[in-house]
This record gives C-alpha cells, structure tokens and sequence, in this order.
C-alpha cells in the first residue's frame, strides 16, 4: 500500500469487513473516498445521507432505450461500501463510484462476441437482460486459474490453505466475528497478502480486466485532483491489480476496446434481505443476511451479548408462534451454542452453533420450528425505504401515489387481502391490482377466482412485493405516465399482437376487470375481426367463457359493456352449429380437451340466458337441441367417425341436470350404451362422462346403479383390464361418501334391496379363495405357516363379478 492511497479489500455484505472499514476509516481520516460501484450513481449518492433512506436498498440501473436491460447494486446496514458511502456523506468528504460503468457493462452484454470472450465474474452486471438482478459480488470475487478453470471460491481455497473444510465457519471465526484491533488496516494487509498468493497462480477474465483498469484511472484521477489521503474500498480480488499500477498507455489501450455505451439511467430502490439471499436464487446474496444484521447491529464491544439477544428474538418468535418456550429455555440454549463453540474449537459461537442449540432446546429437535427461524430471523423480511428525492419515472411516482392514498403499503411478507366491491376504496384496490397484474407487475395475485366465489363483488388477493418490480415499473413506463394510461397502452398492444381468439377474449375480461374504458374500442375491434375469421369451434368454446364472465364483471362494475354481448351470442350461435361436427372422430386426448370446453360453454350459456332460457327460440334452447343431436350421434360406423363416448355420456347428463331429459330416458339411454353390441372401452368413457358431474344420483337412482353393475360384471376379461383404468379414474372423481356408499349398496347383495344377514353369511365365502390368503397373513404376521386342505393353496382364476366390483 503507498502512502497516498490504501486500499480495504472487503467482503460484501461481511458485518466484519463493514466494521473493519469504519474502523479503518476513523483511523485514516481520508479527504477523498473511492468505493467499487458505478459511476453513474455519483449524482445520487448524497442521498444516502437522507434519514428517509433505511437499508436494505439498491442502486438500478437500467439502459434507457432497453428497460429490461438492468442491473441492481444491493447494500444492506452491514455492507462495507455502505458503511464507506454513509462515513463519506456524514462528513462532508468527497465520494465516487469507480468500477466500469453500467453504460459499458450494457453494451457488452449486448455485443455477442464480446459476451463470448467475457469469464464469469462477480460484478453486478453479470446477471443483466433479460432477467434484472446482478449485484456487487457476494464477498471475494473470482477469477480465472492459469489452466483456464474459473476461480470462483477464493475464500474456499484459502480455508483449505488453513486447514479448514468450511469455508464459511473459517471465514466467520477469522473476520466477521473479529473485532478491530489497534491497528485497524491491519487485516486490511493480510487480506492483501492473501489474495496476491491466490493471484500469483491464476489469471483474471476479460471482465475484470476492464474493470480493474477503469478503477485504476480513477485512482490516478483522484490523484490529479489533488487529495492526499485516499481510501478505496473494493472487492479483495482487486486489490492486487490495484496495488501495482501499470502504465497509463496500457490501461487506455485496454479500455479502448469498450464498445460504445448506451445511455443510462440509475436510481435507488427498496430492497430487502430475502433479496439478498442465496435461497430464492439471488446468486450473489449471502445465505444469513438477517444473522448478519444482527452481529453488525449489536454494539460487542459493550455489556451487551450478541448471543443472549438473538436467543431473546428467537423465543419471542417461537412463542408468537404458539411454541412452548419459557425464559429457562433461552439460558440453556445460550449455554448450549457457548459450550458448542468451545468443544469445536471456534472462538465465539456462530450461527451453526447457534442453530444447533435453537433446534435442541427451543425446538424439540423439530425441523420445522427450526425452519421457522431460519426463514424469518436467519433471512428476514426486512424492506428497506428510499426517499422521495431519489429519482424516478413519472409512473413509479403515480403508483406512490396511488399506494398511499389507498392506504396499500408495498410488504415482502405475502398477506390476505379481501376486497368488497361495493365499497368505493375496495373498488379502487382491485382496479390498482387488475392494472399491474396487466403490465405484469404481479404485487397481487388473485386467491380465490370471483367466478367461483359466492359472489361477485368479493375479491381475495394475496399480496407480496418484491424489488424487481421496480425494473418492470420502468419496462411499463413506455406505455404511459400513470398506471391507467400505461395499462391502456399495453392493453392494447397486446390486442393487436394477440394470435389467438382465446387470447382477445380473456384481454376483455381483464380490461373490464381493470377499470380500462379507454381500451375496450380498440381490443373489441380486434376481437370482432378475429371472432369473424375464426372457423376453429374448440377456439371459439375456449373464448366464449372469459367474454361471459367479462359482460358478468362488467354488470357488477358499472362499466358498459354491451358491445360485448353481440360478440359473445354470435360466438354462441357458432358453436352450436359447429359442435356436433367437431366432436366427430376424436381420440382419447381430443375428447377430454372436448368435454371440458363443452362444460364451460354449458355453463357460459345458463349465465347469457338467465332470463330467456325458458323461451323457444332462446340461445339457450338451441344450446339444448345441440347437446342433443351430440348425444344421439352413435358411433355406427366405427371410433373414426363417431362421437366418443365420453361426449355423448357428457351431454346426457348435462340435460339431465338441467331437467331436459328425465330420469328414465337417461337410464334408456345408459342401457342402450352399456348393452352388449358396444365396445366395452367406449361404453366405459360414456360412464365417465355421465358422471364426471357428481356420483350422487346413482344413490337416488337404483336403476342406474343395477345397469352400470350388471354391465361391470359381464365385461369380457380379455378386455376388462382395459377398461378397469378408465373406471377407476371415473371413481375416483366422486366423493368419497358417494364412493363409500355405493360400495356399501353393491355389497350388500342385489341392488335396490338392504343388506339382510343371510347376504352376508359364511356360505357366501369361498374357503379356496379364503385359503389363498392364509399363508401371505401368517407371514405378515409372524406366524407359523398353516396347514391348509390337501392339494395346498390354489390361486384364484379370473376373478369373479363380485372382484371386478371391488377392483373398480
């Protein structure tokens, strides 16, 4: 280290390295402080000194012709560079940015064969477009070793240097739970020492290349500048190359290669510490980051006992939980992680001791109260806030502003939100969460749909916020300044990109449900063309149910939506024409697709004509008459131009159900099916069918439940294996009481009449059978082995009526 400039090699997001800094910094008193980051946060970076800035927050950057091409820059409390940036702005010193700047880091990302040449690294801009996240690196960097492997785990290699096979618990004993000394730079120098081993015997990437030559620049620029005592905080990878300066020439010849920056923006924005860790796949995060605020924010070098008081937060967590933890247990689990420590050989207890004795004496060696403490005390939930100065894109701004003035506050822990429609602020939720859930901005999702719902004015969400959604609110930014006109214009946009009818009918139910008038011309002209052209039926019964449920949503909201109705009876009138024909050589796949558009076509009809179904020229007696042409096609000519029947069993029931068909014409109709000239497997899939609805009127109808028995127990084997899945996943639909008690009935002899104790008498066993059986039993139960009847145990031939009823 020269005179003139000392350079802190951190880990970031290390409570120790941040206390090592603060440490280092009181003793230097520098004039001028360089801390890893981009440069363009240098314009914002007085904000950090604002008493409305609160950690965890990060720094985004995002190009601005791109949005989706992004980069965060995390800083917890604990972060060494936030430590430097908040010493710098509560003093007054000057403090700058110098890793390369995202502008340069964009256009490599978007140059192929510049992407191709680059090496992972640990740089924030790593993980840019598509997906934002990126960050300072998660501690040491890494490089590349000289036989070209990736050197991602420096401090793994020098835990194996030391002996110890755990990187992470070497790594805790010897900084993070590592006090400054009298000296304060002096672990800055061994860490120094440190990686210029590691680096002696590998080579760093391209990336890091440019990287550690722009911030060589600004060291010399700081220089120039006239400030003597300079301080640069970075990653301890760097270190090294920052150490010993080449010559000015070769670090502008290698920044000369950069391609040309795209023009950038950058702002702060909330964070929170499950952002930061590695368990929801933030690949540069910490796997502890609430432990790590809690080393960092509890003052050891005074009475105060770091252990004593997580023991404390962990009690009062386990017993808002309804766990029985008493004040004895907390003495006796810091007991335990002290004693822990001292048979492991490690100077204070860490968090695997820690753990280790929650698990013991709070947790009952139960895992899952362990895991209850791992995910809200070892990880946390923590929000940070940044304040209003800090720039933003007028649309976050709105969305602010509706979040406040709707009393929603932006929370990472997921809560239940239920919402009363005819309640003037609840309407005004659900048209705040309808219109970010349409530029896909998922703060809401539904929890239980208001189709099924009792009724439609209640809605349930569950909330969750999360921080990349601040690189969608600048995404979403292109298409308006508010969120109603940016819903409006994505809206729309969508409709003229949509391919599918499906697709332009469920947008109007979500423009409806969003409250987005100024929408609706545009896509109900693209869905007026598309339903026009469409020829496809399944298409069309795909679409009709969302245009329904939209005229539904539209009556409870106020909004006029009778546009929409024209559209979806002329769909309607379609279908009923075309159904019948499409149904028409189906196979198994084809037919279940089928059956379940016919069902919400059935059931998108009964809610267009709730107040015309009982006229003869209504929509909803041409839906009947099509279900009935669909149930009377028979599959004469064979599977290939038949309706399956599974279809056919489908619409027998539906008019069944809506009193269209009595009781004895289904059970003609069932017998004719399930009658010896037709195919068992296609008699099977029209049982499936007719009761796919619910299994209950084979209660109430005996017949029914004698014609589908009687059929059951004379289906040939050769073919009855076939069949046999086919009903059992038929069963298995029904109610369990249902499936109980028509158990039950078939057991109990012939059907429509009560068990009598005659029907269940010991004549009615087969002691063959039953001897089958003995010898499997005794096993199973450690018995001796019996001696059956002369000729031994035979196995049973093809299994008899009554086992194809159980069987099925």
């Amino acid at each position: 280290m020269s005179a003139e400039v000392t350079l802190l090699g951190v880990r970031h997001h290390g409570p120790g390295s941040a206390r090592a800094v603060a440490a280092a910094l009181e003793q230097l008193r520098p004039d001028v402080v360089l801390i890893e980051g981009p440069p363009e946060a240098d314009q914002i970076i007085a904000l950090a000194g604002e008493k409305d800035m609160v950690p965890p927050v990060a720094l985004l950057a995002h190009a601005v012709d791109d949005p989706a091409k992004a980069a965060f820059w995390p800083f917890a409390v604990f972060s060494p560079e936030w430590v430097a940036v908040r010493h710098a702005v509560e003093r007054d010193i000057p403090v700058h940015f110098i890793d390369l700047p995202a502008a340069h880091t964009f256009a490599l990302a978007a140059s192929p064969e510049e992407a191709a040449s680059l090496v992972p690294a640990d740089s924030p801009e790593e993980a840019v477009s598509p997906a934002p996240a990126g960050s300072p690196e998660e501690g040491v960097p890494g490089g590349t070793s000289s036989e070209g492997e990736s050197v991602q785990d420096p401090i793994g290699a020098l835990a194996e240097a030391a002996g110890h096979d755990d990187a992470e618990r070497w790594w805790e004993d010897v900084i993070e739970h590592r006090m400054p000394g009298a000296d304060a730079l002096a672990p800055f120098t061994a860490v120094a020492e440190a990686m210029t081993a590691l680096r002696e015997h590998g080579a760093t990437g391209r990336r890091d290349e440019l990287r550690e030559a722009y911030m060589r620049q600004q060291i010399r620029a700081a220089r120039r500048a006239g400030h003597g005592r300079i301080a640069v905080v970075c990653g301890a990878w760097h270190v090294p190359a920052l150490q010993t300066m080449p010559t000015v020439a070769h670090d502008r010849a290698l920044l000369a290669t950069l391609p040309k920056k795209l023009r950038t923006e950058i702002t702060w924005v909330p964070w929170t510490h499950r952002r930061l860790s590695q368990h929801t796949g933030y690949g540069a995060g910490i796997d502890s980051p609430g432990w790590y605020h809690h080393l960092f924010s509890t003052d050891v070098t005074t009475d105060a006992d770091p252990l004593a008081r997580w023991m404390t937060r962990v009690a009062e967590l386990l017993r808002s939980e309804d766990h029985p933890v008493s004040s004895a247990h907390v003495i006796e689990a810091v007991r335990l992680a002290g004693t822990l420590a001292v048979m492991r050989g490690r100077p204070l207890a860490g968090l695997t001791e820690t753990l280790d004795a929650v698990r013991s004496v709070m947790c009952d060696g139960s895992d899952v109260a362990l895991a209850l403490v791992h995910d809200r005390l070892v990880i946390g939930d923590a929000l940070g806030e940044v304040p209003d100065s800090a720039p933003a894109v007028p649309l976050q701004r709105d969305l602010a502003r509706l979040q406040r003035s709707l009393r929603l506050k932006p929370d990472p822990e997921e809560r239940e939100l239920d919402l009363d429609l005819r309640k003037e602020l609840d309407s005004a939720r659900s048209l705040l969460l309808q219109r970010l859930r349409l530029l896909g901005i998922g703060w809401g999702r539904p929890s239980r749909s208001a189709v099924n719902s009792t009724g439609t004015f209640r809605e349930s969400w569950r909330l969750r916020w999360e921080p990349e959604f601040a690189v969608r609110i600048v995404e979403a930014a292109q298409w308006g300044t508010t969120v109603e006109d940016a819903a409006t214009g994505k809206a729309v946009e969508k409709a003229a990109k949509a391919e599918v009818l499906a697709q332009l009918t469920k947008l109007v139910e979500r423009c409806l449900l969003a409250g987005l008038p100024a929408a609706l011309p545009a896509v109900m002209r693209a869905l007026a063309d598309r339903a026009a052209l469409d020829t496809d039926v399944a298409e069309l019964a795909e679409a009709l149910p969302a245009l329904v449920r939209a005229l539904r949503y539209g009556d409870v909201r106020g909004t006029d939506s009778s546009a929409l109705d024209g559209v979806a009876r002329g769909i309607a009138e379609r279908i009923c024409v075309g159904l019948p024909p499409a149904c028409t050589g189906l196979d198994a796949e084809g037919a279940a697709a089928m059956r379940a558009h016919v069902d919400g076509v059935h059931a998108a009809i009964g809610l267009l004509e709730q107040d015309t179904a009982g006229t003869p020229d209504s929509l909803a007696s041409r839906w009947v008459a099509t279900l009935q042409s669909l149930a009377r096609r028979e599959p004469s000519a064979g599977p290939a131009t038949g309706v399956p029947g599974l279809l056919r069993g489908r619409a027998v029931r539906l008019l069944l159900d809506d009193g269209r068909l009595d009781s004895d014409e289904a059970g003609r109709r069932m017998g004719l099916v399930l009658s010896a000239a037709n195919a068992p497997a296609d008699a099977a899939g029209w049982v499936e069918g007719f009761l796919s609805g619910g299994g209950a009127l084979l209660l109430h109808d005996t017949r029914l439940l004698g014609l589908l028995d009687e059929w059951l127990t004379g289906v040939p084997w050769e073919v009855f294996t076939d069949v046999l899945p086919l009903l059992r996943r038929t069963f298995s639909g029904l109610e369990a009481g249902v499936r109980r008690t028509v158990g039950e009935r078939v057991a109990a002899g012939p059907l429509g009449t009560p068990a009598t104790p005659a029907a269940a008498s010991a004549t009615d066993i087969d002691p063959v059978r039953a001897d089958a059986a003995l010898p499997t039993l005794a096993l199973l139960l450690g018995l001796p082995t019996p001696v059956l009847a002369a000729g031994g145990p035979r196995m049973p031939r093809i299994p008899r009526q009554t086992d194809r009823r159980s069987a099925t």
